[in-house]
């Protein structure tokens, strides 16, 4: 049952933060750049393998590491861990010329929307769920 001031309606996060994983950002910067995972890991003075497990969020940087990713990839450390601040140029704002670009950035824009409804989805339940644990004290 809603009590006074609840709202049945699921709150989403500001569309300002990005949906994606950590490693997806991080393939987001490089490809914007059209760097490659070796020079990525050649300027930071890392295994290619270390970045590339980056990437695949098999693994996460530490805080130094992070910190110096981002200024090789020309983006804001708080964007990269949250998807909050300055970002790369958006690829979706230059024109595509193949259909099947224009596909791949609508499945992207879809990937980030399933990611903020999840994470509001999550949210509720967290909230209703700490509701319905005061309910029973």
């Amino acid at each position: 049952m809603a009590e006074a001031g609840d709202s049945n309606t699921i709150p989403f996060r500001s569309s300002h933060a990005d949906g994606d994983t950590l490693g997806g950002r991080i393939w987001r910067a490089r490809d914007a750049l059209d760097l490659s995972l070796e020079e990525v890991a050649t300027r930071m003075g890392l295994p290619e393998e270390t970045v590339a497990d980056w990437e695949r969020d098999h693994a996460e940087p530490r805080t130094q590491a992070l910190f110096t990713l981002a200024g090789v990839l020309g983006v804001s450390p708080s964007w990269l861990i949250a998807g909050v601040g300055d970002a790369p140029p958006d690829a979706e704002s230059e024109p595509t010329s193949h259909p099947l670009m224009e596909q791949l950035h609508q499945l992207r824009r879809l990937h980030e929307q399933t990611g903020l409804a999840i994470a509001a989805l999550e949210a509720e339940i967290g909230r209703l769920a700490g509701r319905d644990r005061n309910n029973k004290d």
